[in-house]
């Protein structure tokens, strides 16, 4: 089981990326994908998730309205399509899977594997 999270970089304030999380190995698929991060000196916190079972989508309030998480099922990928960043998006941003029932999609535990982080900086 792999997951591979790209797309990281440098933007400037007001600007948009795309990171993705590409998985791999889920012979049984998977229940949940979610999005966390860790900005300096600050624990993990989740950003997105979506649900396999049903393509539900969840945000963290401080992304709500302008991130957007969506699956492209041919590529079995899942990104996180993020605008309108701000310097206090900054951090290394984490996918997790979980492939059994998720209770609590912002709480990191619920996941049972983890690509290597994708560092976001947002700086003019």
């Amino acid at each position: 089981v792999q997951l591979q999270a790209s797309g990281g970089g440098l933007v400037q304030p007001g600007g948009s990326l795309r990171l993705s999380c590409a998985a791999s190995g889920f012979t049984q698929g998977y229940y949940a994908i979610a999005w966390f991060r860790q900005a300096p000196g600050k624990e993990r916190e989740g950003v997105s998730c979506f649900f396999s079972s049903n393509g539900s989508t969840y945000y963290a309030d401080p992304v709500k309205g302008r991130f957007t998480i969506s699956r492209d099922n041919a590529k079995n990928t899942v990104y996180l399509h993020m605008n309108s960043l701000t310097p206090e998006d900054t951090a290394v941003y984490y996918c997790g899977a979980s492939v059994g029932l998720v209770l609590q999609w912002d709480v990191g535990y619920e996941y049972d594997y983890w690509g290597r982080g994708t560092l976001v900086t947002v700086s003019s």
